[in-house]
């Protein structure tokens, strides 16, 4: 994955449980979607990943991975990986 534009957001030291799940991520091999990184700098940002959580995970009439696929057809559009 490319290196993001905000380096001291992916360079922070690994924290917490998102910390725990980035380093997962990275012993297993996979790619860490940026966003962790964001999620691990700052405290408040935990109020983001509950509102991400929500909207993905949350009730509603479409299902969890019909909006997992519309997120990943924007995020294309944008020339973002997912």
């Amino acid at each position: 994955m490319k290196p993001m534009y905000l380096s001291d957001v992916e360079t922070k030291e690994l924290e917490g449980a998102v910390g725990d799940a980035i380093k997962s991520m990275e012993n297993a091999g996979l790619p860490v979607p940026q966003i962790r990184y964001l999620f691990n700098f700052r405290a408040h940002t935990q109020h983001l990943m509950a509102f991400t959580q929500g909207v993905m995970r949350g009730p509603s009439p479409l299902s969890p991975g019909l909006r997992e696929l519309i997120a990943a057809y924007t995020s294309r559009r944008n020339d973002c990986l997912f």
